[in-house]
């Protein structure tokens, strides 16, 4: 190996290395390199010592400041717990009308009845309960059992057609797949229902069959959605003179509810949910109700 000189460009020494005729300067890593190496191992090592580091065995070295996120998570969670149950007590204790007209308790129902129902109960209702195909709009329809806050969370809470023993039960019978009816008469049910809110005008051509319609209302369908068409709530059969309508109200959709039938399907959520959850949702639903009703709005 060649002696170093020094180079008179740079002022650096060479290594003695030449290649054909390049030779290698011995250039020192920056001081700037330096300092932030030595200061970035000096923290890694600091940091190390003060925060949960080294595993060893079945633990770990905790650190000298002692911080433990599952801890500080516990600790949140517990202080959480404690912030939710003043107000569950008293939501829980306290009457629905009360709770309803609790300037400090409704917005906390909001919020959480919110969540609760985004999580449960959108999926077939609509975010703002508006309804979907096959589901009712429970914002603005006249409920089936009922719209007061205790009867919506018993229906909540025992579901129609649900797993609970006491669960609401709501079914039309199949009209034309039992052959109670032909399809004649079918057809002049349907005339006469949609008529009934508006949908159909009577027109001499269909005069006939709204009157022959009304008749075999009178003879099928008036026990459950009695004389006046407007339902009854002890059976949970819906008003038919009004513009709600869960199926459709096209002829075609009519048609298909009084030939085969319905049956709607509500999961009894007392299985699945707490009874302070249960309350809450029904206050949130009559809450919504009433704010609907305020507006003047039937949320169509």
């Amino acid at each position: 190996m060649a002696v170093g000189e020094r180079d008179p460009i740079t002022g650096h020494m060479t290594t003695g290395h030449e290649w054909n005729g390049i030779k290698e300067l011995h250039t020192p890593v920056p001081k700037p390199v330096w300092f932030f190496l030595i200061a970035f191992t000096l923290f890694g090592v600091i940091w190390s010592l003060l925060m949960p580091s080294w595993p060893y065995g079945t633990g770990y070295f905790s650190g000298w400041l002692g911080i433990d996120q599952k801890r500080t998570v516990a600790k949140r969670l517990d202080e959480g717990a404690a912030e939710r149950a003043a107000w569950a007590a008293r939501i829980e204790s306290e009457d629905f009308a009360a709770v309803l007209t609790d300037a400090e308790l409704m917005p906390i129902v909001r919020e959480t009845g919110h969540t609760l129902f985004g999580d449960n109960c959108a999926a077939c209702h609509g975010v703002g309960g508006g309804g979907n195909g096959g589901y009712p709009n429970i914002v603005a329809a006249p409920t089936l059992w009922g719209d007061d806050p205790a009867t919506i969370a018993e229906t909540i809470r025992v579901g129609i057609n649900g797993a609970d023993p006491e669960t609401r039960i709501s079914q039309m019978m199949a009209f034309g797949r039992d052959q109670v009816l032909e399809r004649p008469a079918i057809l002049q049910l349907v005339t006469y229902v949609r008529s009934l809110s508006g949908l159909e005008e009577q027109t001499e051509a269909n005069a006939a069959a709204i009157e022959a319609g009304r008749e075999l209302f009178a003879q099928n369908c008036v026990a459950c959605h009695g004389e006046d068409a407007k339902g009854l709530k002890e059976v949970g059969a819906p008003d038919l003179t009004d513009h709600f309508w869960i199926y459709g109200s096209g002829r075609e959709a009519v048609y298909q509810s009084i030939y085969g039938g319905r049956q709607g399907h509500m999961p009894s959520w007392g299985l699945r949910l707490s009874p302070l959850d249960i309350k809450i949702l029904a206050l949130y639903v009559a809450d919504l109700r009433e704010q609907q009703h305020a507006a003047g709005g039937d949320g169509t």
